[in-house]
């Protein structure tokens, strides 16, 4: 395999982290192999998260939104050959939607593997589940792909250094309570949120909780209830997704809704407790050691995530 693409149709920093794993796990069975990124999105790998050092080349047709204009089937080839690359020698379609999947498979290839339509793009045949690609790779090239995650360790040392000088105990719980996605209303309330974070500051836990700097007025309003609260990224020159997970290797527990932040702190693999409304749980929960989910959908049949109490994830705790 000289030249692998994989092809993202997601354009949330979440959707890339979720990746992670996928990734370095190819990259560790076929490591003389090339990666190429192909996204509907930008490549934040050579972006928001170049910190994490995920070594992938971006696949640049020329096509903004790659896979989602029917009139990309009529010119992808002829963009990819301008490229003067090779045909590519396999090529990973991380999602299910026919029309992206048809246009993606005009790219010359070998192989080709995609869970659309019930896996009939696939190449090969091979046993396949509609959740694990990696487990699905394996079966399609016949060959045991072993499953690596993210180290923390791994990261650069000044986020590890700044994340112990703003958290320099271990006595921390973290919270990570605002949306990144409006279309959605993914958020618990902040009202539930300082209740909560006011209970565990009674067992002596220190709230931790991680807010942008520019919500002053939400950092302002949790201070005046929580006056030993911390906001680690308000007293930070730094501002990126690795000082996150490097904030989050810190903790003994995190709580968060589905987001952005919440899939930076999965990647440091601590406990967490995931808040869910309308989104996904199976899909969009981070994969690491220790989880409890807490879906609104499964609990209350209701995709209104306040349905859950503060008691629900208190007791959880």
């Amino acid at each position: 395999m000289k030249k692998i693409l994989l092809y993202n149709s997601g354009g949330g920093l979440g959707d890339t982290i979720q990746l992670f794993s996928l990734i370095l796990s190819l990259k560790n069975h076929y490591n003389d192999s090339e990666f190429y990124y192909l996204g509907a999105h930008e490549n934040h790998f050579q972006g928001k998260l170049k910190e994490f050092d995920i070594d992938i080349k971006t696949l640049d047709l020329g096509l903004k939104y790659f896979g989602f204009r029917w009139w990309h089937l009529l010119v992808a080839k002829k963009k990819f050959i301008n490229q003067n690359l090779e045909k590519i020698d396999l090529i990973i379609d991380l999602q299910s939607k026919l029309r992206n999947t048809i246009i993606l498979n005009r790219i010359p290839h070998h192989h080709f593997y995609s869970s659309t339509y019930s896996f009939k793009f696939c190449t090969q045949k091979a046993e396949y589940s509609s959740k694990n690609h990696l487990k699905n790779l394996s079966n399609f090239l016949n060959s045991n792909i072993k499953i690596l995650k993210f180290d923390p360790n791994n990261l650069q040392e000044k986020y590890k250094s700044e994340a112990k000088r703003l958290l320099p105990d271990k006595n921390y719980i973290g919270f990570s309570l605002t949306q990144g996605n409006v279309y959605r209303e993914k958020s618990w309330s902040i009202d539930n949120f300082m209740n909560l974070a006011t209970k565990i500051a009674e067992k002596n836990k220190i709230p931790v909780f991680f807010i942008e700097k520019k919500e002053t007025e939400l950092v302002n309003k949790i201070k005046s209830k929580l006056p030993k609260a911390l906001f680690p990224e308000q007293h930070s020159n730094i501002s990126c997704p690795a000082l996150v997970t490097a904030l989050t290797s810190r903790l003994s527990l995190a709580v968060s809704i589905d987001n952005g932040v919440m899939h930076m702190m999965g990647l440091a693999n601590i406990p967490m407790i995931v808040l869910f409304g309308p989104t996904d749980s199976e899909k969009f929960a981070p994969k690491i050691d220790s989880i409890k989910i807490l879906d609104s959908k499964k609990i209350y049949k209701s995709k209104d995530i306040n349905k859950i109490t503060v008691y629900d994830v208190f007791k959880l705790i």
